[in-house]
């Protein structure tokens, strides 16, 4: 009888684990979609919808225009499926770029010796002590914003709390059996941290750069609001919403909901597909 329960139990826990796997592969496959779609959208839509018609402007949503047109008469369903795919693209980009920042320095803190330890402990402690986005702002203002200073400012406030992972990761690697045959071969702490290291910190870039993405993409999204981010002429969500806060006193709400609700649900299913992600990744958590 007791046998029979502790299978059940055990019967139980499997299909657990197996649904929850389920549920974080059909979540990165469906972010991965919401992407294709926003970028294969922003290439199809054409330019003539964001053509200056004045005799259709101000108009609320309908079945013409979904998202309504703004006070110049431009379709708003155009301008935020480009300003989507826009940010996606900055975003994506200035992901990829702290990820590499991140994973760099953390192998050079637990593999180049002591005194490297500490000088990207400080830098981590450093970039975590001051809030994104005053550090964004600081960096993108000295590079002259546009989409220069908004990649560079993302890549370079985003790496410290995944190269702190990244660090943990190969401390606890560097007792494995094989790093330590490796090192009585003579190989070099570079030559064992990018053949035996790297390779098993590759889920953890993966989910980094799926949590680290979304927050690209909203901070992006902020820097461009408040004028430091990309071109007026660029149809950014930042620059759409920026433009909206002169209009929603005369009653035009959807100038700003509509793109606003698109960029908040992007940046949510990203964050969910990173956490989903990492459970799909990492055995630990689905044991729990």
């Amino acid at each position: 009888m007791q046998s029979d329960q502790t299978t059940v139990r055990a019967r139980g826990r499997s299909r657990l684990r197996l649904g929850r796997r389920q549920a974080a592969l059909f979540t990165c496959v469906a972010a991965g979609l919401l992407v294709a779609l926003v970028w294969l959208g922003g290439m199809l839509l054409g330019s003539d919808p964001l053509s200056t018609r004045l005799e259709l402007r101000n108009m609320a949503p309908s079945a013409a225009h979904p998202f309504g047109t703004d006070w110049l008469g431009r379709d708003m369903f155009t301008r935020t499926v480009k300003g989507l795919a826009l940010s996606i693209s900055v975003g994506m980009v200035a992901a990829a770029a702290s990820v590499v920042i991140a994973a760099a320095l953390g192998l050079i803190a637990a593999t180049m010796g002591r005194t490297a330890d500490k000088i990207v402990s400080f830098l981590i402690d450093l970039f975590l002590s001051v809030p994104h986005l005053v550090t964004l702002i600081l960096i993108a203002f000295v590079f002259g914003g546009g989409m220069k200073g908004v990649v560079v400012g993302v890549a370079l406030t985003h790496w410290p709390s995944l190269a702190r992972v990244i660090r943990a990761e190969v401390l606890q690697l560097k007792t494995a059996d094989y790093v330590h045959i490796s090192k009585r071969l003579g190989k070099s702490g570079w030559w064992i941290a990018t053949r035996h290291m790297l390779p098993h910190l590759l889920p953890q870039l993966l989910v980094g750069l799926l949590l680290l993405f979304p927050h690209a993409i909203l901070h992006e999204a902020s820097i461009t609001f408040i004028g430091l981010g990309l071109s007026p002429h660029q149809p950014a969500i930042g620059i759409i919403l920026s433009e909206s806060m002169r209009y929603l006193s005369t009653g035009l709400w959807w100038l700003a909901f509509f793109p606003g609700l698109c960029l908040l649900f992007v940046v949510r299913a990203f964050d969910v597909a990173g956490e989903r992600l990492r459970t799909l990744l990492d055995p630990r958590q689905t044991r729990e």
